[in-house]
């Protein structure tokens, strides 16, 4: 873009700006505001997801990609008994939530947390429902049968080697549902994004 250019910017907090370039340089630029727009959010409900991030870093990145692009509130890295993957550097995952956040045209950037243990965040309050899901045999529901349209949810989801029983069961004491994702077992990352989409589902079904 050249100066005198117009262009819409973000702040990630609910407002887009109608600007115009009034300094181009290769590595910054400086833009004159002309109009501000505050933008409603386009949901009623919160939605977080607890993960285990998986070893290979371009799967989580594939993951808030496209979680960013349906809609999420809040990503929750997570460091279980069986995780593969013990560091995160979340200025990576950060790059990807924005980059997908304006090819969507949304003017909300979903927080992005450190890599916590898995008990900071189950003994976390919490205010909506409160979901883990696993694959060991074990009494749980589908998450598409008890969650109801309009409730704020937090869904945690393991790592390829899933939760242990100590944590499921640690989690069970702290409030939280079991849930099953569908009758095949699915990769973390694609456990996560079914979950976010069905979430959405659920939520766009007219009443």
């Amino acid at each position: 873009m050249r100066e005198g250019d117009t262009l819409t910017v973000t702040d990630g907090q609910g407002y887009f700006y109608e600007c115009v370039l009034t300094e181009a340089h290769p590595k910054h630029c400086i833009v004159r505001i002309e109009h501000r727009t505050e933008m409603a959010k386009n949901r009623d409900f919160l939605l977080q997801i607890g993960f285990a991030p998986t070893k290979q870093m371009e799967r989580n990145e594939w993951f808030v990609e496209k979680a960013v692009e349906i809609g999420i509130d809040r990503f929750t890295p997570l460091l279980s008994s069986y995780s593969e993957r013990k560091e995160l550097k979340k200025e990576r995952l950060e790059k990807i939530a924005v980059s997908a956040m304006k090819q969507s045209q949304q003017a909300f950037r979903p927080a992005i947390d450190e890599l916590i243990p898995f008990t900071d965040l189950v003994t976390r309050p919490f205010e909506g429902r409160k979901f883990i899901a696993h694959c060991h045999d074990l009494p749980k529901k589908p998450l598409a049968q008890t969650y109801r349209k309009g409730e704020n949810a937090v869904i945690l989801i393991g790592p390829e080697g899933d939760f242990s029983q100590e944590e499921i069961g640690n989690a069970l004491a702290n409030g939280f549902e079991p849930v099953s994702l569908g009758q095949t077992r699915l990769r973390t990352e694609t456990a996560c994004l079914v979950a976010t989409h069905t979430i959405h589902v659920i939520n766009n079904q007219q009443s």
